[in-house]
């Protein structure tokens, strides 16, 4: 079993903090540079692929959804829209000011545990994640029509939760990883009970309990 990981194209939003004010998160579409992103990864996909069937799973999101149609993976036998992939709900960020209240009070609490008003924690987002990867590896073992490689669309902290399940870091090790860049796969490959990861995330910082990541 095979999951490639991949973090949206660069979107409005992550070069315009104030998009967020005028524009609900799920609508924000992608810049020029992310569909670029977006096509680039395509082709890097469709070498790593081949003629091999998979599924694909993907965010609900503006975004994460143009990012999908650009790769063009013609292999694709099944495309599902999945909102538990979706990205962290900020709730409610039409003021700037709290925007920015809220990103200073989720970094001084830790980016797990501190939950938004009107919105979620990393915690609640790694519930969600971990229905999703058991869903999948059920799916996976049970039915034999569904592909042995899924490609998931998602969002940077999704993702890395995604990982977080699947290896059981600690928490500290999660707060200290990086988000991928923009449409920067990451292939996670299961044999028997074991996961591998083809890559690491960038840490930021040293892990508070010295914990590594796999």
């Amino acid at each position: 079993m095979r999951i490639i990981l991949l973090r949206h194209g660069e979107s409005l939003g992550n070069v315009d903090e104030l998009a967020y004010c005028r524009t609900p998160d799920h609508s924000l579409p992608l810049t020029a540079l992310g569909e670029a992103q977006a096509a680039r990864a395509g082709a890097d996909l469709r070498a790593l692929l081949g003629d091999e069937p998979v599924a694909a799973y993907v965010s609900p999101y503006v975004r994460t959804v143009g990012t999908f149609r650009l790769l063009d993976l013609p292999a694709v036998q099944r495309c599902v829209p999945e909102p538990r992939l979706r990205e962290q709900d900020w709730g409610n960020l039409q003021d700037p000011d709290e925007q920015q209240v809220q990103k200073r009070l989720r970094h001084e609490f830790g980016h797990f545990f501190y939950r938004l008003p009107h919105g979620e924690s990393g915690a609640d987002v790694d519930d969600r994640v971990a229905s999703f990867l058991s869903e999948l590896e059920h799916r996976v073992a049970r039915d034999p029509h569904h592909p042995d490689t899924a490609v998931v669309v998602s969002h940077g902290l999704t993702v890395r939760l995604l990982c977080r399940r699947a290896f059981s870091w600690s928490i500290d090790l999660f707060e200290s990883l990086s988000n991928p860049a923009h449409c920067d796969p990451r292939v996670l490959t299961r044999v028997g009970d074991a996961w591998t990861l083809d890559r690491p995330f960038e840490q930021w910082r040293p892990s508070p309990d010295g914990t590594h990541q796999v």
